[in-house]
């Protein structure tokens, strides 16, 4: 069992260091095999864990393996550790899975493109580094890999070093990530100083310490997590890192960075639970998001915005689910969000790779008869997305929105929050859907449109979106709050749910849920598709809306801007006129002390004579003094 576990993780870094030893030698696209060869070794590895793991009794279900002790000081040791259990099975299934299907997608996409072998080889690391994290056995090995899943998401983000657009993206998200990262250095010293350990058992010890420091753990723990899966107010850098290649989104805001938040609340929940105002923060700031994201994809005009946007959204529901306690609710969310959302980006990308490039779905339209098995590939997507019965979002988001129902006074604020949220899912999804599908195809789309073959891509493109739909359609089915819930059942051990929804709950949550996504896809329809009514809008919400409620702005205002300005006020004012200024001085005088000396180097006998003897009269002096 442990074995699978350890073939896993370390398949994908040897693929990081063939493609790099191999060098020139080999080509991209041989690249691009090793790549996808070594995700689904891993997926291969990880079902081999799951099936070995599933007949042992849940109390038994947690296994530790320990490499070598790579770091010690004092009475502290921190071993080179995996963890296997259930949590960790789960995501590990999740991210090999999605993350193979993803690489073997980039095959066809990035065929012909410059660097292909680079690209490939940040792509493992990445599904190395995200395995890192879900299968760390402590704190600081976890600290590890989400370390590495931030370097690697700069790379991939800036992959294209050439725009300067890809590379502003790549250091926003990188620096937005890197605040997160100092919040959990943070509490992961307090842990230190208060628990004496780092190992995920000893977690329960924190509530010896004092709530202060509970509630700076939590908090340091949740910022890393609202940093990472771009939460407000740490959630800037998410749409910007739309610059990089569409696979690259897919991965990034599927099944794996942008989801790493989720877990790690997942697999902390304990200091968590004892500090409950964190968790209710964390719920309340997922569910802030998941509107604020729902309206600003309204306004967007480039369609892997619209599914970004989406992206943070659908984490916000995630957010509430481990936020009011339901974890394996969030977690099954987490699973068919990253089948939906996987098929969306990269049915988006088949549509940009049809188009030349071409994101702007303005200049869209009518590509329903263009592609068609693209388009009911999409159209899956999106309605699990929306949460349509009998879809996978169906399945998920409800119960989320039932959990938060059970919460009690607080949970219906939540769940009204929710429900908005399908309304807007529903009015965004479809409105991205008719303007790029639906209709007469645009003058664009007839003059750049091109076929593969006749085809609507490459195989290595095409079956991966065949097999997501597929899922997508049917992945939800695992699961049925109220009838059986095997996800929830084999979650349990690792994180047991701190609410259980009614039966009544369940089903005026889906209710509701259903009837506001179909309300938004009515909308969508009224005024995209039959185009009856006018689009509304009013100037300054409209406005608002562009500039994402202002967030760039108000961050630029906040922290740039001052931090330019204290730059050259401390380069005008103090390392010019006093430390350059007092080099250029320094280096003045010694030329000057240097001609001096110069001019004594006479070359007269006599001089130097006569400087000998009044050396030596001036030390006959001294020394008679001294007597």
């Amino acid at each position: 069992m442990m074995a699978a576990a350890w073939i896993c993780l370390v398949a994908p870094l040897t693929a990081v260091l063939v493609i790099t030893l191999a060098g020139m030698r080999i080509g991209g696209r041989a690249a691009g095999w090793i790549a996808t060869t070594s995700t689904a070794v891993s997926f291969v590895a990880a079902v081999v864990a799951f099936v070995k793991l599933l007949p042992e009794d849940g109390q038994h279900r947690y296994h530790l393996s320990t490499a070598w002790t790579w770091l010690g000081a004092g009475s502290l040791h921190f071993g080179l550790t995996i963890l296997l259990d259930p949590l960790s099975v789960f995501m590990m299934l999740i991210v090999s899975g999605v993350g193979s299907l993803i690489v073997l997608y980039s095959i066809g996409y990035m065929d012909g493109e410059n660097e292909e072998r680079r690209y490939f080889a940040y792509m493992a690391l990445f599904v190395f580094s995200m395995l890192m994290l879900v299968q760390a056995g402590n704190l600081l090995l976890l600290l590890v890999g989400w370390g590495l899943v931030g370097l690697s998401s700069y790379l991939l983000i800036g992959f294209h070093q050439e725009r300067a657009s890809a590379v502003a993206a790549a250091k926003k998200a990188f620096i937005m990530n890197a605040v997160g990262d100092a919040t959990m250095a943070l509490a992961f010293f307090l842990l230190i100083l208060h628990t004496h350990t780092l190992g995920f058992p000893a977690l329960v010890q924190v509530r010896h310490s004092s709530d202060l420091v509970v509630n700076l753990v939590a908090l340091g723990l949740l910022g890393g997590a609202v940093a990472k899966s771009a939460q407000i107010p740490l959630h800037t850098w998410l749409p910007d890192a739309m610059e990089g290649p569409t696979p690259v989104s897919a991965l990034i805001h599927a099944a794996t960075m942008v989801t790493a938040g989720v877990y790690l609340i997942a697999r902390t929940h304990h200091v968590f639970e004892f500090a409950p105002g964190v968790q209710d923060t964390s719920a309340v700031l997922g569910a802030v998001t998941l509107v604020v994201a729902g309206l600003v994809a309204l306004v967007q005009t480039d369609i892997k915005r619209v599914i970004a946007y989406s992206t943070m959204s659908q984490i916000g529901y995630m957010f509430v689910g481990v936020g009011v306690g339901a974890y394996a609710n969030g977690m099954f969310h987490l699973m068919t969000h990253a089948f939906f959302k996987a098929l969306l980006f990269l049915a988006a990308g088949l549509v940009i790779h049809a188009l030349a490039g071409e994101q702007d779905m303005r200049k869209m339209g009518g590509l329903r008869r263009l592609m068609p098995l693209t388009y009911w590939c999409f159209l899956a997507g999106a309605l699990a997305l929306v949460g349509v019965p009998p879809f996978s979002g169906f399945f998920s988001k409800d119960s989320i929105l039932a959990a938060a129902l059970a919460r009690g006074t607080f949970g219906v604020f939540l769940w009204v929050a929710g429900v908005i949220g399908a309304f807007l899912t529903g009015l965004y999804t479809f409105r991205m859907l008719f303007l790029v599908f639906h209709g007469e195809p645009s003058a664009y789309a007839r003059e750049h449109h091109h076929s593969h073959n006749g085809k609507e891509g490459p195989a290595t493109m095409f079956w991966p979106v065949a097999v997501l739909a597929v899922l997508a359609v049917f992945g939800g089915w695992i699961q049925f709050a109220g009838l059986w819930t095997p996800v929830s059942d084999f979650l349990a051990p690792s994180a047991f749910p701190l609410v259980a929804a009614s039966g009544w709950q369940e089903v005026v949550s889906s209710v509701f849920a259903v009837l506001f996504g179909l309300a938004g896809i009515g909308v969508a329809w009224w005024l995209y598709d039959a185009r009856r009514a006018e689009v509304p809008h009013a100037a300054f919400v409209q406005r608002t809306l562009e500039h994402k409620f202002w967030f760039d702005e108000l961050y630029d205002a906040l922290f740039y801007r001052p931090s330019a300005w204290l730059a050259t006020a401390w380069t005008r004012w103090i390392e010019r006129p006093i430390v350059l200024g007092s080099a250029n001085e320094l280096g003045v005088e010694a030329q000057e002390s240097g001609r001096l000396v110069a001019r004594a180097q006479t070359g007269l006998v006599r001089a130097y004579a006569l400087a000998l003897a009044f050396g030596i009269a001036v030390l006959l002096v001294v020394f008679l003094a001294a007597r």
